[in-house]
């Protein structure tokens, strides 16, 4: 069977957050219904509108809720052209790699997620119970030069699939994207929030002293739960430099350690947690106004 763009994304929804089901044999009235559940309005549309196109008959809208339709016709032929669509037992079905990328977007649209923790982690996610549609997914992911990581939930029967670093989500957002409207201005603000590594510290003095006093009030966050002043970088010889600068010009004892985040990603900070240290950082006007409101909190 020939598999058009139509019929492919609706089959991706209809694997996400669709359903192709029937009710009891043992019932007397017979029932045929195929779906998709979701909120998004711009979603429901799409389905309806493809799946119009593909059988010439327009699904029922319930905005913010579902788009639907009984028809044994199209239940048999959705069965018996691939199988299932429960939760645990859908297939990713083969694809060339156009059809493969509307697929997955689709796909995306409904099961995937994007988070953005600001200059620390930026990753798309989708969990799923079926491990073996997951690693579809990833396989096709590949395809695309996408590198994915799948994992099993602590203690429950899901599996998640995690998409991070750099090039992976600008390969994501050139070869897949997002159709969906949220998750396409987090994934952009995702790609945004990476930032250049390689802080440009300036040869002249007094230009590195006015270049530390704005990087700080940039880059410095303090805790309100602890006083502690921290920076946080990729890079662990930018903290070095600025150490050594805070120390010259403000004569700031600071310190450096080395974390892991909760996805492996290996990052620094410097952080300020003297109390005596953390007063002179804030009257050498080192933080920034929002940063100086939470340590006269903290003091108080």
């Amino acid at each position: 069977m020939k598999i058009n763009e139509d019929l492919a994304i609706i089959h991706a929804y209809l694997c996400a957050d669709g359903y192709v089901t029937r009710n009891p044999p043992t019932q007397k009235h017979k029932s045929y219904r195929i779906g998709l559940r979701n909120t998004n309005i711009v979603l429901l549309r799409d389905f309806q509108e493809r799946f119009e196109r593909i059988w010439g008959v327009k699904p029922h809208l319930q905005e913010g809720q579902r788009c639907s339709k009984n028809s044994k016709q199209i239940y048999e032929f959705l069965n018996q052209n691939f199988g299932s669509f429960y939760s645990w037992e859908w297939r990713m079905p083969r694809l060339n790699k156009k059809l493969s990328r509307v697929w997955l977007r689709t796909y995306f649209d409904c099961e995937g997620w994007v988070s953005v923790e600001r200059h620390k982690s930026r990753l798309i996610g989708a969990d799923c119970v079926n491990s073996f549609g997951l690693k579809q997914v990833k396989e096709a992911l590949a395809k695309n030069g996408i590198v994915s990581h799948l994992k099993k939930k602590s203690g429950r029967e899901i599996f998640r699939l995690y998409i991070y670093g750099k090039e992976n989500l600008i390969k994501f957002k050139k070869y897949i994207d997002f159709n969906h409207p949220q998750k396409n201005v987090k994934l952009q603000e995702a790609l945004a929030d990476y930032v250049i590594y390689d802080w440009p510290f300036p040869d002249n003095k007094t230009k590195l002293k006015k270049f530390i006093k704005s990087l700080m009030r940039q880059k410095a966050r303090l805790r309100g739960d602890n006083g502690v002043i921290r920076v946080i970088s990729k890079k662990k010889k930018n903290l070095i430099i600025l150490k050594r600068e805070l120390a010259t010009f403000f004569m700031l004892e600071t310190r450096i350690n080395g974390m892991v985040n909760g996805i492996g990603t290996r990052y620094y900070q410097l952080d300020i947690n003297k109390r005596q240290e953390v007063k002179k950082a804030v009257e050498n006007n080192l933080l920034n106004k929002v940063e100086e409101k939470k340590w006269l909190n903290f003091r108080k």
